[in-house]
């Protein structure tokens, strides 16, 4: 059992504030369409339901930004958009806009979820997933050179953003500036992602990649061997979902951390906020221990809400504080 020091993840939490976090994804914009049902359709075994609300708000990489903002840092967000009225959204609702590229013949990734009671009826995609070309990934590797900030977040939805060509010199380049590189991946770019400082996929990705079940501890523990093995990362998180997550890092046991979450509304965009808590906590000083347990326990804040959320400074610090036990 490993004991953490509440005073010291007070102080990373306070070290969130101000900074520069690039985060270079697939940019979404996520639509919620809010109502009530209390008819099935007479057209088809469907439920009807009568809209009360609609509201927008960022989504993939977009929400990873958010998910930073609200937690003091600085997020330069990088990425693509479509010339339509979503990307206008976008442009008008992001404060940093300066690593838009807006594309005019590919429409913005657009996610429409129906909620009633509480509940997701249906989700809706509006997507095109084929790579970017060349000339985008030049401009965004020129912003990714000129541009100053202390780590990369590499946000990947597998959509087209993220290619060897662009890791391959994004990597270099970090190297070369010892900046840190942190990873959300999907398992179709995994091997892009060597070297990097921390790599969080779920644990359906580990599977893919390590060819079996990762549900068990032990077999949760033989993947993140496994993948030690066939990429250079420092650290690896694999996130669990109500099992919460494993923490790896090289020559030293794993470190299963259970959810805090007591009920979970909505998993949607907590592996964004795994992804820049873990980061953020890192670049303040955190072990990857504790940037693990404030991770988990930010995404044990954001379950317990509906649709894409985020959590606050004051949020984390008060439940660290409210912890009867803070040990791993």
């Amino acid at each position: 059992m490993m004991k953490i020091n509440k005073k010291k993840l007070e102080d990373i939490i306070k070290n969130f504030k101000d900074r520069r976090i690039l985060v270079l994804g697939d940019i979404m914009l996520d639509r919620y369409i809010w109502g009530t049902v209390d008819r099935i359709s007479p057209e088809a075994p469907v439920p009807v339901v009568h809209v009360s609300k609609d509201t927008l708000c960022l989504g993939g990489a977009g929400n990873v930004c958010n998910n930073l903002k609200s937690l003091g840092a600085f997020p330069i967000l990088l990425g693509t958009i479509g010339d339509d009225e979503e990307g206008k959204w976008i442009l008008k609702n992001l404060e940093y806009k300066k690593g838009l590229q807006i594309i005019s013949n590919r429409a913005t990734i657009t996610k429409t979820r129906i909620i009633a009671h509480q509940q997701q009826v249906v989700r809706v995609d509006q997507e095109e997933n084929h790579p970017v070309s060349p000339e985008i990934n030049q401009k965004m590797l020129q912003f990714i050179k000129k541009e100053n900030y202390e780590g990369i977040l590499i946000s990947d939805y597998n959509k087209g953003v993220i290619s060897k060509l662009i890791m391959n010199e994004l990597l270099f380049f970090a190297q070369k500036n010892k900046i840190p590189v942190f990873v959300d991946p999907k398992i179709d770019n995994i091997s892009h992602f060597s070297p990097i400082t921390l790599l969080t996929p779920n644990h359906f990705e580990a599977a893919a990649m390590v060819n079996h079940s990762c549900d068990k501890d032990k077999e949760i523990e033989q993947a993140g061997r496994k993948m030690f093995s066939r990429i250079q990362t420092k650290y690896l998180i694999i996130k669990r979902g109500q099992k919460g997550m494993t923490v790896f890092r090289k020559n030293h046991r794993p470190i299963h951390i259970p959810t805090i979450a007591k009920e979970v509304f909505d998993v949607t965009g907590a592996g964004d906020t795994v992804i820049a808590t873990s980061s953020l906590a890192l670049l303040s000083g955190a072990s990857i221990e504790e940037a693990a347990f404030l991770a988990n326990t930010a995404a044990g804040i954001v379950v317990n809400k509906i649709g894409t959320a985020v959590t606050t400074t004051e949020e984390l610090a008060q439940l660290v504080k409210d912890s009867h036990r803070v040990e791993l």
